[in-house]
């Protein structure tokens, strides 16, 4: 995902009320990296979250084909940094429905990529643990949602 220039953010923040830009700066304390990242969610990708879930789930399918699968070790790697990724743009959209989808979709690249992550306790755990995630993060969403990704939980 392309990150703004910091005239773009300059001009988007011109439109914003006194009230808008102190909630977006009172938020941004919170974050010490990402800022821009964060802003341009904020002020770009805040409203249309079908268009940000998209936008993510091809940067996640991005780094999986940036896989390095000859090595056990390298392909760790890079399913930590896609999962550290995917916690981020979940931090910030602040949204549970959000977060199962982009885990859920997580999930289903990581078993789709060929790595036999079974066999290795770490990625086991780690996918595992993902899995721990979305039910917790599922308690919250309507009925009909938690219907409805339950399905395609228990795929994985």
């Amino acid at each position: 995902m392309e990150t703004a220039r910091l005239s773009e953010i300059k001009r988007a923040l011109s439109t914003l009320t006194h009230k808008e830009i102190m909630n977006i700066c009172v938020r941004l304390a919170r974050y010490r990296k990402e800022n821009k990242e964060l802003i341009y969610y904020l002020i770009f990708d805040a409203d249309d979250h079908a268009l940000f879930i998209k936008q993510v789930k091809a940067e996640i399918d991005h780094q999986f084909s940036q896989m390095n699968l000859s090595s056990i070790y390298l392909a760790k790697k890079t399913i930590r940094k896609v999962l550290s990724t995917t916690n981020k743009y979940i931090k910030f959209s602040g949204s549970k429905q959000i977060e199962v989808e982009l885990l859920l979709y997580f999930c289903q690249c990581l078993k789709n990529s060929g790595l036999p992550f079974k066999q290795y306790p770490v990625t086991e755990n780690l996918y595992n643990r993902q899995l721990l995630k979305i039910k917790g993060a599922m308690q919250s969403l309507h009925e009909d949602l938690q219907f409805d990704y339950g399905k395609i939980l228990e795929k994985l």
